[in-house]
Parts: structure tokens; sequence; C-alpha cells
């Protein structure tokens, strides 16, 4: 994917239960990078938090922002590509995201409905983000503006499409300027 030897960070974006997890994997697999799940960093206290319903403040997100932050350094550091899953709801927390390396994001998107019914799948195991905290995080959602490093992918597409689409779009971006 990079056009250089530098490692490739990527994150992949979206509310919860839009597939972030399925296809970040499946994406890292493919081009040979850790993955990161994004749910992992958050402190106890906020998955408490969300498993009770009550939505996170940035003043709670700051933590896991930044231990994301650290990780994504320390993998650069190292020079290991990695693909990272989480929500990235915020332009100032997907701002950070790239100042710790993240080249690029791949924003899943699509109908509510059909993220709902997915949440609401008892498949989707124990998960500490209720399907009620839906409405918050597309509430918090800050849709990335025309200059961001994104690229979009429709949540409607079966995961196999989703990669094969998430590959081809990423091997013709190009890096942000500096």
């Amino acid at each position: 994917m990079n056009r250089d030897d530098r490692p490739d960070l990527i994150c992949v974006m979206g509310v919860s239960g839009c597939g972030k997890s399925t296809l970040g994997r499946a994406l890292a697999d493919t081009i040979g990078a850790e993955f990161l799940e994004g749910d992992s960093f958050h402190p106890p206290s906020n998955k408490e938090k969300m498993g009770s319903g009550v939505p996170l403040t940035d003043d709670d997100r700051e933590p896991w922002v930044r231990a994301m932050c650290e990780t994504l350094e320390r993998s650069k550091g190292e020079g290991r590509s990695a693909v990272l899953a989480c929500s990235a709801l915020r332009r100032a927390h997907r701002a950070r995201l790239r100042e710790a390396g993240i080249r690029v994001f791949v924003w899943l998107t699509g109908d509510p409905g059909l993220i709902r019914r997915r949440m609401d799948n008892p498949d989707r195991g124990r998960h500490y983000m209720r399907p009620a905290m839906l409405e918050s995080q597309l509430r918090a959602l800050e849709t990335p503006s025309p200059g961001e490093p994104v690229v979009p992918i429709d949540i409607a597409a079966e995961p196999d499409a989703q990669l094969r689409h998430a590959i081809a779009l990423l091997a013709d971006a190009r890096d942000p300027p500096s």
C-alpha cells in the first residue's frame, strides 16, 4: 500500500457496530500488518460507562486516544505496519492519530438502521457498547472534511467486497501533504 519503505499505519473508523474490527482484521492480515483493536485501549471506567448506556465525554476519551497514539508511534518507530480499528468520531482525534502516523482512514459508513440490526444480532456477543448508544455515536461523529485522508466504504457490502474495495482505494491513495 505504502509507496516507500515507511511502515503503513491505517485506521478503520466508524460508529460502533459498523464492522471496523471485521474489516480491520482482514485488512491487517491481507497487508501483513499488526491489528490493533481500539476497544482494548479504553480504560475499564470507560467500558463500564458505555456498558451502562452513558456516552463518553471528550475528557473520558483522552486516555484512550493517548494510548492509541503511543502505540502507533511505537509501531512506527519499530518499523511495523498496523491497522487500528477505532471510532475516530472527532476531527481532533483523527488529527492526533495522523500526527501519530496514521496515513489514511477507511471510513465504514452507511444506513444507521443496518448498524442497529447488526448490534442487535445475538452473534455479536457481549460487547459493552449497547445498541442504545448508537444514537450518541451518530451525534458525536464529525463527518470527515474534504481535506482529511479518508476513503469511505459502504457497510451494506459483504465483508469480502469491503476488503477488496478498501485494498483498491488504499492502493490509489496518496500520502497526505506534510
